[in-house]
C-alpha cells in the first residue's frame, strides 16, 4: 500500500511546475530559451503523483515533455531554469536544453526527442535493476502518440516477456501533436493493448493527485513485489500548444476552457484551502513564486558554457584531431 503524502506537499510541487513553466514561456518568448518549448501546464498532477509512489533509488524516463518530471524528483528550479536558457549553471551543463533535461543523482534519466524512442531504454532500465536484484522500478512516461511506433511494442514484449519490474504511464492528453486521438489511434483506450501482452492494466481521468498517487502506487507496488509490468494510461490535457511554436488553433478556447474549470492543480488548492485555510495554500504560493523568481534572475546571471565543456562534448567526437 503506497502512503499519500500530504497534500501540501503534493500542491507545493504542482505550484512549483505550473509557475516555473510559465516563467519559461514568458522566457522563450524575450527570446531567453531557444530551440524547442514544450510546457507541461496541465499534467502536473501526473509526475508529482507518480513520483510520490516512488522511491528515491528508482528509475524514470520520459518524452521531451520534461520539466515537470525534472522537477517532481527533486530537480531545482535553478537548475532547471538555467538549463532551459543554455547556462553552465543548469543540469546539463547547458548542454541538454528543454528536451533532454537529465539528473542521474536523482535517477531522472532523461527526457528524450525522438517520439517513443525512449520506451525500450527503460525497458533496458528495468531489465538492469531485474539482473542486479536491487529492487528498483522503472516508471517509463510517454504519450498516445507514442503507441503506433514499433518501439512501444517492443517494449511491451519484453516487459512482459521478462516480467520486468517497470510501469509504463501513458498521459493520454487527446492530442498527437496537433492530431487529435481519433486521426492517431483506430483503438482510443490504448490500455486496451495490455491484453495482447498478457500485462495489468489501469486507465483513469486525472482529476484528483491523490488518486494518481494511489493508482500509480499499485502498479508500482506491483513491479516491486511481484516483478510484473503495468500499462498505466493517465487521460489528461495540456492547456498550451503541443510546443511554444504551436499556436494550438486545432482546438476551439470552449474546448480549453472547459478543462481548466477541472485542472487539477486549482482541485488542490482547493482541497488544501478546505483543510488547512487559505493561509496555508497562501503561504505555499509565495514561497513558490520567491523560489521561482530566484532561479530566473539565477539563469539570468549565469555564464554560458565555455570552451572547457563545449571542446570535449560538443566540438568533438570520435574522428576529432
Amino acid at each position: 500500500m503506497t502512503n499519500v503524502p500530504e497534500l501540501a506537499a503534493l500542491y507545493r510541487k504542482m505550484q512549483l511546475i505550473r509557475r516555473v513553466e510559465e516563467e519559461a514561456a514568458r522566457a522563450y518568448a524575450q527570446g531567453k530559451i531557444g530551440g524547442f518549448l514544450h510546457l507541461y501546464i496541465g499534467q502536473e498532477a501526473i509526475a508529482v503523483g507518480a513520483d510520490a509512489a516512488l522511491r528515491p533509488t528508482d528509475y524514470a524516463l520520459t518524452t521531451y515533455r520534461d520539466h515537470g518530471l525534472a522537477l517532481a524528483r527533486g530537480m531545482s528550479a535553478r537548475a532547471l531554469m538555467a538549463e532551459l536558457f543554455g547556462k553552465a549553471t543548469g543540469a546539463c551543463q547547458g548542454l541538454g536544453g528543454s528536451m533532454h533535461v537529465f539528473d542521474a543523482e536523482r535517477r531522472m534519466l532523461g527526457g528524450y526527442g525522438i517520439v517513443g524512442g525512449h520506451l525500450p531504454l527503460a525497458t533496458g532500465t528495468a531489465f538492469a535493476s531485474k539482473y542486479r536484484g536491487d529492487g528498483g522500478v522503472t516508471i517509463c512516461f510517454f504519450g498516445e502518440g507514442s503507441v503506433p511506433i514499433g518501439e512501444f511494442h517492443e517494449a511491451m514484449t519484453l516487459a512482459s516477456l521478462w516480467k520486468l519490474p517497470i510501469v509504463f504511464v501513458c498521459e493520454n492528453n487527446g492530442y498527437a501533436m496537433g492530431t487529435p486521438i481519433d486521426r492517431v489511434l483506430p483503438v482510443h483506450e490504448v490500455t486496451s493493448h495490455a491484453v495482447s501482452y498478457g500485462i495489468p492494466s489501469d486507465r483513469f481521468v486525472v482529476e484528483c493527485v491523490r488518486e494518481v498517487v494511489t493508482r500509480i502506487g499499485a502498479a508500482v507496488e506491483r513491479a516491486r513485489t511481484e516483478s510484473t509490468p503495468t500499462l498505466v494510461e493517465c487521460l489528461t490535457y495540456r492547456f498550451r500548444g503541443h510546443s511554444m511554436s504551436d499556436p494550438g488553433k486545432y482546438r476551439t478556447s470552449e474546448e480549453v476552457e472547459a478543462h481548466k474549470r477541472r485542472d487539477p492543480l486549482v482541485r488542490a488548492r482547493a482541497e488544501l484551502v478546505a483543510e488547512r485555510g487559505e493561509a496555508a495554500a497562501a503561504a505555499i504560493d509565495a514561497e513558490i513564486e520567491a523560489e521561482v523568481a530566484d532561479a530566473v534572475a539565477f539563469s539570468d546571471t549565469s555564464p554560458e558554457p565555455t570552451a572547457d565543456v563545449l571542446e570535449p562534448t560538443t566540438y568533438a567526437g570520435p574522428f576529432a584531431r
